[in-house]
């Protein structure tokens, strides 16, 4: 580039400036940061983005009767049914992932997420008849989703897509996207533990990304990443859990088993898209982290960090790809 090009770059990346806005949606905040060259790009936006977030929730939410993820579970009852290609991207990847980790993540899992819900309200485990109807009812064998015909069906009645490990993710990615047809280049958009951002702020080599072993005073090291195009999402038990007879079961259940994860785990994966971190960080919670990060080893790009508390006593494992942070 030469010295004028650079000069001309210098001078437009200083009249950018950051804008912040937040939103409820998907059950959380979603929070967008931005660079823009005036408030009313920005405005303009914050709408289109939150705009778009609210669309996938209403296709997304499996708290929504009529949300288009359950019309479709009460629908396409052996015989299959079209399905927005929002839907299709979604559920299509989490099919890919339930393969690619032999059912570790299973998007089917949602009459198992609704008897936890319900139990984590009346404070009290439920009972291993229940879990087994439940079980009964998932499965990701009995979901085919036809990514050329823009179709779904279900083998069975009563079952229950749950998108919660996935959705959030991708609600970040698509907001990106819209924000890049505006012309917002340089954004970061988060909600809860997952997050998504593009290019770098003005100025600077990469976002940066906080990673917390634990959420607690005390966690062992508090670490930055610098980060730019890509995702980052961390899963555990610590804000979302039941805590019965001094056992904590996470909200992340074990799809094989039905039970909430008892294992005090802290992931946190870096891929290219939310996506694929969103649902990987629940996979990974899940396997455990011999062969979570293994799995991580074997997807270009992706990389991962677990922090296991096993009585008071930290454990750290990466993925051969994680990379170098900064205290």
């Amino acid at each position: 580039m030469s010295s004028s090009a650079l000069l001309a770059f210098a001078l437009f990346a200083t009249t950018l400036q950051p804008y912040e806005a937040v939103e409820p949606h998907m059950g959380t905040l979603f929070r967008i940061k931005l660079y823009a060259a005036s408030e009313q790009q920005a405005q303009q936006a914050f709408r289109a983005a939150f705009a778009r977030i609210a669309q996938l929730d209403d296709e997304l939410s499996d708290y929504k009767p009529d949300s288009e993820l359950n019309r479709l579970a009460r629908s396409a009852v052996k015989r299959p049914q079209p399905a927005s290609e929002d839907l299709v991207r979604v559920v299509g990847a989490a099919e890919q992932l339930s393969e690619k980790t032999d059912g570790a993540f299973d998007i089917t899992i949602g009459p198992l997420t609704h008897l936890w819900r319900a139990a984590v309200k009346v404070h009290q485990l439920p009972s291993a008849e229940a879990i087994a109807a439940a079980r009964a009812k998932c499965g990701f064998r009995k979901l085919h989703v036809n990514l050329q015909a823009h179709t779904i069906c279900f083998d069975e009645s009563g079952m229950q897509l749950d998108a919660g490990a996935i959705a959030k993710g991708d609600a970040a990615d698509q907001a990106l996207f819209v924000l890049k047809q505006l012309g917002i280049q340089s954004a970061l958009v988060a909600a809860s533990g997952d997050l998504a951002f593009s290019d770098a702020p003005p100025g600077e080599a990469g976002w940066k990304i906080g990673v917390d072993s634990l959420d607690r005073a005390d966690a062992p090291f508090t670490r930055v990443l610098l980060l730019a195009n890509g995702a980052v999402s961390t899963s555990g038990p610590s804000e979302q859990h039941l805590d019965i007879n001094g056992v904590r079961y996470s909200h992340i259940i074990d799809p094989r088993t039905g039970m909430g994860l008892t294992r005090d785990l802290t992931v946190t994966v870096i891929a290219a898209h939310g996506l694929a971190a969103d649902p990987l960080a629940t996979a990974l919670s899940v396997l455990g982290p011999e062969r979570g990060l293994a799995l991580i080893d074997s997807i270009p790009g992706a990389a991962a960090l677990v922090v296991q508390d096993e009585n008071g006593r930290h454990t750290l494992s990466k993925s051969k790809r994680f990379p170098t942070v900064e205290q």
